[in-house]
């Protein structure tokens, strides 16, 4: 065995409480190289013959590893654990101490988790592994309401631009709630609806307003009830590591200088503000000099902003916040804000947009979940891009599901596309079919799935701001067979609940090729995805146990006994397979 890869250490990812009776226990081991785990568990007030020994699974595998992961219940909330590696006849154990060959005879030593306190478990709301979420892009969504667009708004459809208008608003999303249930939509997430003078409104100049030319805090209330009575939840965009240069404590500072009582909300470099070659004196978003970036250790920034993210809970009824930024902000800034959100309600979402490895987010005392863009990444560069083989796609997302604590995943917001990113349509080279492939990954993975407004009826686009086009409302301009995929997958998701707690096995990787089936289970269910994506028909196979398959999609028997299964699929063909267990 090669000592040098087995890692564990207790909390974080590797030990936790996954709910108020159970820890999950993992471990890591050279891929390849341990046949078996045990771990072997008690409680250290007990005499040691009441340890008891529990064999451990391979949750997944990377390139480089294999994770080992056994769920166990400490009857008095105390742990403390060994690990037992065998390898052929060689045999090792690994505690807190290193390695032996011998076993230890007392708890001193051992690995453990002192006690499974309930405060401290991440536990994201239950509705959220649920959740089918739509990413609505306001201004560009509908025109329910005329009257208050801005003076300068262009004919609806006109081509995007960074500084153009087209009077989408609140009003126009209530008057399009149907198209939104009959997709199967259960989820809103809403790109920035506070006052600000960008299209975009990512340049916040008041916290507490809805923005004038879409409504106001009572049309918000309207929207919200009305989502609310459709079974549609609301999450808002919280913008708080920046604001715009129109919001009142902004202004006073570059009006008074540092004789501002608002001088300190801001990380300002050097007196006065300005801008020098291209980038600002003041801190700001990226060198945006319209972005000045709050300072949230300040105590008066602070209670503004927490204010806020109170305030449309408990009077507008939203139901979580999506935080924009959320990895630039310090950690004791989100770990009160939790706080205070949790209090308003417990159960709203806590979502943070961070592009990489989110663990330290993760841990119960901050986000639900985080925007997963590392499993977008993959997706993108298997279905989409062909830059990696099914070996290298199955390890990348078996890797990312050991990075977190499994409520995290579960709790994860999963996306194929954004108001910041090339539309998934235009990056598939408008092939449906590598685009549906990587849909239906997305909707059979854990996480949240969420589609970017216009993918499901096939709007196309480049980058910002060419991914911000008007909503089609032309029936026949839309792509109504992309639609109803959409509606399958969607329906296929809600049916299953192996699809959104189960657990999730690499069936077949295929080196130096396309060919790839995966695994969802949860103890009541089996659900077996087979995937071609290739240009070539090719036989997939796989070991299914024997039971009464049903094809995911029509509920039609499938003819299939225990053991080897094979289906021959077509170019970017796919087969959903359903048993109960």
């Amino acid at each position: 065995m090669l000592k040098e890869a087995i890692y564990h250490r207790p909390k974080q990812n590797w030990a936790y409480g996954y709910d108020n009776e159970t820890v999950h226990v993992r471990i890591r081991t050279k891929r390849g190289d341990v046949e078996r785990v045990d771990v072997i568990h008690g409680d250290k007030c007990m005499p040691w013959s009441a340890m008891e020994t529990e064999a451990m699974r391979i949750m997944g595998s990377d390139e480089l590893f294999d994770y080992w992961e056994a769920a166990v219940e400490p009857l008095y909330r105390r742990l403390c654990y060994g690990f037992i590696l065998t390898a052929g006849d060689q045999q090792l154990w690994y505690t807190e101490k290193g390695f032996s060959a011998a076993p230890p005879a007392v708890h001193l030593g051992l690995f453990e988790y002192p006690c499974l306190h309930s405060v401290d478990i991440l536990k994201p709301p239950a509705w959220v592994k649920d959740a089918i979420f739509y990413q609505l892009f306001t201004e560009r969504f509908a025109n329910g309401d005329p009257s208050i667009s801005p003076d300068n708004v262009l004919p609806w459809g006109g081509k995007p631009e960074y500084d153009n208008f087209f009077g989408g608003d609140l009003q126009g999303v209530i008057d399009h709630l149907d198209h939104l249930t009959e997709l199967g939509i259960n989820a809103i997430y809403f790109n920035p609806l506070f006052a600000a003078p960008a299209n975009h409104k990512y340049d916040t100049g008041d916290y507490m307003r809805v923005d004038p030319h879409f409504g106001t805090n009572e049309t918000l209330r309207t929207l919200v009830d009305a989502c609310h009575a459709r079974g549609i939840r609301v999450m808002l965009d919280a913008v708080f590591n920046h604001c715009g240069v129109t919001f009142a404590p902004f202004v006073d500072v570059m009006e008074k200088g540092e004789a501002s009582e608002y001088s300190d909300w801001f990380h300002i470099r050097k007196w006065p503000l300005a801008v020098e070659d291209g980038i600002p004196t003041y801190e700001t978003f990226a060198f945006e000099a319209t972005m000045p970036k709050f300072n949230t250790e300040n105590p008066q920034v602070k209670a503004y902003l927490l204010s806020a993210a109170k305030y449309w809970i408990e009077e507008i009824g939203i139901d979580g916040w999506r935080l924009d930024v959320a990895n630039e902000v310090d950690h004791q800034f989100w770990r009160e804000f939790r706080a205070v959100v949790k209090r308003a309600n417990p159960e709203a979402y806590i979502l943070g947009e961070v592009w990489h490895d989110s663990l330290m987010w993760l841990l119960g005392d901050q986000f639900d979940g985080v925007m997963n863009y590392p499993l977008t990444n993959a997706t993108l560069d298997f279905f989409v891009f062909g830059h990696m083989d099914a070996v290298s796609f199955a390890d990348t997302v078996s890797g990312q599901l050991a990075g977190y604590p499994k409520q995290a995943s579960e709790a994860c917001f999963n996306l194929l596309g954004s108001h910041d990113t090339v539309r998934l349509l235009t990056l598939c080279g408008n092939d449906k079919r590598r685009m549906k492939l990587a849909v239906l990954f997305q909707f059979t993975f854990a996480g949240a799935p969420c589609i970017y407004y216009g993918d499901e009826i096939g709007l196309n686009g480049e980058f910002d701001p060419d991914n911000r086009k008007c909503m089609e409302w032309d029936v026949s301009r839309q792509d109504r067979e992309l639609f109803a995929y959409h509606q399958s997958v969607i329906a296929l998701r809600k049916k299953h609940s192996a699809l959104r707690t189960g657990a999730f096995r690499i069936l077949l990787a295929e080196e130096n090729g396309r060919r790839i089936a995966y695994e969802r289970s949860d103890g009541q269910e089996r659900i077996i995805v087979m995937m071609n994506p290739s240009e070539e028909a090719r036989t997939v196979p796989v070991m299914l146990p024997a039971g009464e398959w049903k094809d995911g999609f029509s509920g039609e028997l499938v003819s299939v006994s225990g053991g080897s299964y094979s289906d021959e699929l077509t170019p970017y063909e796919y087969r959903v397979l359903v048993s109960e267990i």
